[in-house]
């Protein structure tokens, strides 16, 4: 039986791909009145989305600015050696002339400030595997546009689905930040693990890649979704929080370097923290949620990954 969980709010009713939808729009607000646009998917770290509904144009047919543009993201990390030379060009002295002396005192060179090591900077988004097969119709999900909010309609029911195949899919579509790959994937990842049942357990060992995957994009927004989703999962079964005690080295590294990552707001008001997208808070939870189900071996692994943890349980 699963443990009673006290003073948690996991198991309340939340749209959160309509939540998702609803921060653009907010954030579109915002930023027009800075005379800007802001869109999700527009950022050099997510997939490019491609020209049309039929894929790409040639080459031949596209202007020859877009088609000699190439974008290349080099990561801090790789050019923090670079930063360190701090002058190319140095006097070769091979003239013929003699050289000159001076008694003014040299002028220190400049020495610039040490490079970040770019711990907190997103990383580049891989295309999902769900994008994949949504595009080539091979998943049995579409939207449903009647009512003021968005549903989903499954061409066959969930219970029906074969889980090694798709619960992993609709995980790995958990980073898609356009729509309709990113609502899909919530609404159909959230329907799996409601009508899943004992099928869930089995299948554990396949999420962990698409799990780690989706945290190491380093994206707030990508990690909040997929944290309120390890939670769901840790509660959809029996067992379920056991199972996932062995890949703990996997997963919790990540949540090691976000678990104190909060605004220092001092007296003012968090609102966010109705909306429940502080990176923090909802590690905190995940990681109570983790320790509660995850049996007598959960807390000494937790405390191994993330030695600042403090057990909720024991104390």
């Amino acid at each position: 039986m699963l443990p009673k969980i006290q003073g948690q709010t996991v198991g309340r009713k939340e749209n959160l791909a309509s939540q998702q939808i609803v921060e653009d729009h907010l954030k579109n607000i915002l930023k027009k009145q800075e005379n800007q646009n802001y869109k999700a998917w527009k950022t050099p770290y997510a997939p490019k989305n491609p020209h049309s509904p039929f894929g790409d144009f040639p080459r031949e047919y596209l202007p020859k600015e877009k088609a000699n543009q190439q974008k290349v993201i080099e990561p801090v990390h790789e050019t923090s050696q670079n930063a360190l030379i701090t002058n190319k060009y140095q006097g070769t002295h091979q003239g013929t002339g003699g050289r000159t002396s001076s008694q003014l005192q040299k002028k220190e060179e400049y020495r610039p400030a040490p490079p970040k090591a770019g711990a907190y900077d997103q990383r580049t988004i891989s295309v999902s595997d769900f994008r994949r097969y949504y595009d080539r119709g091979d998943l049995p999900i579409k939207v449903d546009h009647q009512g003021s909010v968005n549903r989903i309609i499954w061409k066959i029911s969930p219970e029906q689905l074969d889980y090694h195949h798709y619960l992993p899919i609709f995980f790995d579509g958990l980073r898609e930040k356009m729509d309709p790959y990113r609502f899909l994937a919530i609404l159909g990842t959230y329907g799996l693990l409601e009508n899943g049942g004992n099928k869930i357990l089995p299948v554990i060992p396949q999420l962990i890649i698409p799990i780690k995957t989706n945290l190491n994009t380093r994206d707030p927004s990508i990690m909040e979704v997929q944290l309120k989703v390890l939670q769901k999962l840790v509660l959809s079964g029996e067992m379920v929080g056991e199972a996932l005690v062995p890949y703990y080295r996997q997963l919790l590294p990540i949540m090691n370097l976000y678990k104190n990552r909060n605004s220092n707001l001092g007296d003012f008001i968090e609102y966010n923290q109705r909306k429940r997208v502080n990176v923090g808070d909802l590690i905190q939870e995940t990681l109570e949620l983790f320790e509660q189900t995850g049996g007598e071996d959960a807390y000494i692994n937790i405390k191994y990954m993330i030695p600042t943890y403090e057990s909720c349980i024991l104390n």
